[in-house]
């Protein structure tokens, strides 16, 4: 199950922003925007943004810092505008929508071991699981088309339950190869 889980998610990067986690607590833009609200210093954050976007950043910067030493409420709500402006933004600049800040793990397990393997300095066991991931798709698939395919001439309904498998089968492929080709975005 988690090899499944682990290649539906690595081909729905390729198409879908559902999988992107610069929008959950645990993620690294609210980490680096934690980290730069405790050391009061914009700098880490910045990354994150374009430079046509730095002004609405710092000014949203300024303005929580201002405001969170008010109260223990305040800090709560400033900083969670703070994190919400520089994810909204962020997720502008690379063409997504804002749909909200997710809560801490959220984050897919594909998302994560990759996190793991920047922090880690070491891709084998994300790469391993994913080519291990998608071999397992692949197979899978291609044993349900292949069995389907036998009977698909004997009528109708079992020439449709062949087509559905087809479709699954070559879909995966299809998206497996635009992933490996194109890489992958928001």
């Amino acid at each position: 199950m988690r090899r499944l889980l682990m290649a539906t998610a690595a081909l729905g990067l390729l198409a879908s922003p559902a999988f992107a986690h610069c929008d959950s607590m645990d993620g690294p833009v609210v980490q680096d925007a934690q980290r730069a609200l405790e050391a009061q210093d914009v700098t880490p954050v910045l990354k994150w943004v374009t430079a046509e976007d730095e002004d609405e950043i710092r000014s949203a910067f300024d303005m929580t810092l201002e405001v969170r030493e008010e109260t223990d409420a305040a800090k709560t709500v400033a900083d969670r505008y703070f994190f919400e402006t520089l994810i909204r933004v962020h997720r502008a600049s690379e063409g997504a929508g804002f749909t909200g800040l997710k809560p801490a793990g959220s984050v897919e397990p594909a998302i994560a071991a990759a996190d793991q393997a920047l922090e880690d300095g070491n891709v084998e066991p994300l790469a391993e699981e994913l080519a291990s991931a998608i071999r397992h798709g692949v197979e899978e698939r291609f044993a349900v088309a292949y069995e389907k395919r036998q009977t698909a001439e004997d009528s109708v309904e079992q020439g449709r339950e062949y087509v559905e498998a087809y479709v699954q089968f070559t879909h995966f492929a299809e998206q497996a190869d635009h992933l490996a080709d194109a890489g992958a975005s928001h």
